[in-house]
């Protein structure tokens, strides 16, 4: 009995989940299959399900405990927390059959003696029989004690994992997900601490959590021992690591972003204090948690964790990793892994879209967050600051409800099930409420701030996830529509269908899209929205003698080498974010096209932006990129073009070059190219034209010889052909890209690349929204067509349809 009581976590494995639960089971697998790999997992023992089932027997608790459960009142959170408690109680009081006492203390001495402390610092975790599965996830039911120190913590500790079995979140999960109480068993697992509280740790997912796109690695942290970031208590810096290039041996961080981390959580100083919560330093604030290589350490790691499950599961099996670095050693740790059972799970190839149906008719934006899921929902508010019984008693949350509140634990669960959507102050992408929102199926915004200030009881609301990273919440409810489509409906054509992606944010929810990649990516979005200061701002504001604006630089740059780093290593990010989610399919990267008037609207602008009587045709595009009044913040963007190809292995990505109006103009902006790193045809970089003026068509023949393609901008060459304001309401009657005029441009174009041999593409909505003009594209023979991805269904059914009727003519 006494080696089925209690076992080294080395010899566990996944076949032994009834014995050990899901939890121990993966760590011991691990242990014996990826320490040979080079992962580093801390070693332990563990107190089996027969010690726990010895445990409850010997002090004659099944029946008892039976009988309270089965008393519970269906949907009465009152008579749940008092039944819970009564049995957790029960659990606590009795005592450890003896031989079970001599069992954990041999078992401790031994680890402690192997790691040469008298009292080893462990964690006790637990983990039962029915977590971790590749259909369920049971993470965080049960307790966790860190920093025990000595037999009698241990045993302590032991026996509240026995109880946490019960606790008031377990039990109302496992009636969710219908599971029986009495056929989930509990183990316990000790394991060396990793002195992350001198460090950094957090969690990490081998896939997007949000969109579930595959080729992504998020890893969130914090300094400081874990348990703050699970809990969502602060919020974490966040890294994602683009996988195929770092199979490669990139550095493929493809973004990082500064989180809060105001507080960390410590070793405790006071006698029998085992953890405290403390408030970080300035420097912790404004420097992130873990360095570049760590992250990229880390990443690997995930993947060989990912690919060990997934040919043990004999399927694709995304996992989700908890990891530490110890601060007095530098090493870093896996301390848990489990399969993610949300996007696992997701039948493929189905599709459902949120839009909310009139943008522009939205009321105001009461508060804003981190989005978790990309749904919508609208509903009553309900704040709520505690599950005490009198915070209960006070409101009554009824289905459909919206929870607000400070952060989420496992014990919400009773009430996050009924709502509609979840609301929270604090948190990140991988904190509890975040975890379970996406198991539930339920829109939840994290992060807000001040979320239970601004948001008023029994107030109105809609919840919106599906307008890129940020979770918006609107005044009063919002009309939305969903769509959805099945992927294998899409019909086959033979012009190449390829996106235009503005957001970061949203290119990987764009991915699963059988496009054939991005026909337009604007640098202007991400530096709008991403960096938001004037490039030359950034590079001389010190020299302005404005306090304000150098106090907003240096908060925007904080945690950055200096301000050129800032901004090159967030438009790189930017940029490499949309190739990889469309690698290895060409990403057609656009040089900054700002007007004047918008870059002085830029932070900072006002500095450097003169006033145009019309910016439409002034100073933009390749005019600013040699230009001596601009050319240096052009180099910054050129340097970031070549970090997110050559650095991060992104080399998918093409550079574009919009409103160059003479052949002498485009071969002084390759000598300003070359200045920041780019050269077009090293590294298999191409370069290609915005054909958007009428001197592009007029000279096509010309400009042809220096470039890789044409990508025909429809709507500036709309406006300039006919001589006129798109912007203008006076003449807008007049727009239209069908005008035979702009036809007759588009077959110039196409027929001097032709002869040329290179290709033209167009990026504009005019094929999304007129059929005929499709038509008039496909006909001419176009090598691709860019559309926004609302429209591409639309195109590609209208593609289709003209391929067949000219296929059929042809016949």
């Amino acid at each position: 009995m006494s080696k089925r009581m209690i076992m080294p976590l080395s010899e566990a494995g996944i076949g032994d989940i009834a014995l050990v639960g899901g939890k121990n089971a993966s760590l011991g697998e691990m242990l014996q299959h990826l320490t040979p790999l080079g992962v580093k997992i801390p070693q332990g023992f563990i107190i089996t399900v027969t010690g726990y089932t010895r445990f409850i027997r010997f002090n004659n608790l099944e029946e008892r405990i039976q009988h309270i459960i089965g008393a519970i009142q269906p949907d009465d959170i009152a008579s749940l927390q008092q039944a819970a408690a009564t049995v957790r109680e029960l659990i606590t009081r009795s005592p450890f059959p003896p031989e079970m006492i001599d069992l954990i203390s041999d078992a401790y001495d031994a680890l402690s003696d192997q790691y040469k402390q008298l009292c080893a610092d462990v964690a006790v975790r637990s983990s039962a029989t029915a977590e971790d599965l590749p259909d369920a996830s049971f993470a965080g039911q049960q307790d966790t004690y860190l920093n025990v120190k000595g037999i009698d913590q241990l045993l302590y500790s032991v026996k509240h994992c026995f109880a946490s079995l019960f606790t008031d979140r377990a039990i109302s999960y496992r009636q969710r997900l219908g599971y029986d109480h009495f056929k989930v068993g509990l183990s316990v697992c000790v394991q060396k601490m990793v002195r992350s509280d001198l460090g950094a740790s957090g969690v990490a997912f081998s896939l997007d959590t949000e969109s579930g796109f595959k080729e992504a690695i998020v890893i969130n942290g914090a300094f400081g021992l874990g348990e703050l970031v699970v809990q969502g208590t602060v919020s974490p810096d966040e890294f994602i690591v683009f996988k195929p290039a770092l199979q490669k041996g990139y550095a493929a961080i493809i973004e990082k972003k500064m989180g809060t981390k105001d507080k960390k959580m410590v070793y405790g100083d006071e006698p029998g204090e085992r953890v405290a919560t403390i408030s970080t330093s300035l420097h912790e604030r404004d420097s992130f948690c873990i360095p570049d290589n760590i992250v990229l350490q880390l990443s690997q790691w995930v993947m060989a964790i990912e690919k060990y499950y997934s040919s043990l599961h004999q399927r694709w099996c995304p996992m989700d990793v908890e990891w530490a670095v110890d601060g007095a050693t530098k090493e870093l740790y896996i301390v848990q892994a489990r399969p993610e059972t949300i996007h696992s799970r997701r039948p493929p190839g189905t599709i459902t879209e949120y839009t909310i149906q009139d943008i522009t008719r939205a009321g105001k934006i009461l508060a804003k967050g981190i989005a978790v899921g990309d749904k919508i929902a609208s509903g009553k508010v309900r704040v709520l600051h505690s599950l005490q019984t009198q915070d209960i008693h006070r409101l009554v949350f009824e289905k459909g409800d919206v929870l607000v509140t400070e952060m989420t634990d496992p014990d919400w669960e009773p009430i996050m099930k009924k709502a509609a959507a979840i609301i929270t102050n604090k948190g990140g992408r991988t904190c509890h409420a975040a975890i379970v929102a996406r198991e539930m199926g339920v829109p939840a915004i994290v992060g807000c701030g001040n979320a239970t200030e601004v948001l008023q009881e029994a107030q109105v609301i809609t919840a919106s996830c599906a307008e890129g990273e940020a979770g918006l919440i609107y005044d009063g409810i919002i009309p939305f529509q969903t769509v959805s489509y099945d992927l294998s409906t899409f019909p086959e054509v033979d012009t190449p269908i390829l996106l235009n992606v503005a957001s970061p944010d949203m290119a990987f929810r764009f991915a699963h899209l059988p496009s054939k990649g991005v026909g337009l990516a604007r640098e202007e979005f991400i530096i709008n929205n991403y960096i938001k200061v004037h490039p030359l701002a950034l590079l001389h504001h010190h020299e302005l003698q404005d306090a304000p604006l150098t106090a907003a630089i240096n908060d925007i740059t904080r945690g950055y080498q200096n301000e050129a780093d800032f901004f090159v290593q967030k438009l790189s990010q930017g940029i490499a974010k949309i190739a990889a989610a469309f690698y290895p399919h060409k990403v057609l990267v656009r040089f900054s096209d700002f007007k004047s008037n918008e870059y002085f609207n830029l932070l900072g602008g006002c500095h450097f932006e003169p006033e145009e009587e019309n910016p439409m045709i002034g100073w933009r595009g390749a005019s600013r990129y040699y230009s001596p009044q601009y050319k240096e913040a052009f180099l910054l963007e050129c340097k970031a073009i070549k970090m997110a190809r050559e650095k991060m292995g992104l080399k998918n990505v093409v550079a574009m070059i919009p409103f160059c109006r003479t052949v002498k103009e485009l071969l002084q902006v390759y000598d300003a190219m070359k200045e920041g790193g780019l050269e077009r045809g090293q590294e298999g970089l191409e370069v290609v034209l915005m054909a958007e003026l009428p001197s592009n068509i007029i000279m096509a023949r010309q400009f042809a010889r220096h470039i890789d393609g044409f990508s025909i901008g429809s709507n500036d060459l709309t406006q300039l052909v006919l001589g006129l304001d798109r912007d203008s309401s006076l003449v807008a009657h007049i727009y239209d890209e069908r005008n035979e005029a702009v036809k007759s441009m588009i077959s110039m174009l196409i027929t001097a690349a032709r002869e040329a041999d290179i290709p033209v593409g167009i990026c504009g909505q005019g094929p999304s929204d007129f059929p005929d003009f499709a038509q008039f594209l496909v006909e001419m023979g176009i090598d691709s067509i860019s559309v926004t991805p609302d429209s591409y269904y639309k195109t590609v059914k209208a593609i289709h349809s003209i391929e067949q009727r000219m296929k059929v003519l042809i016949a």
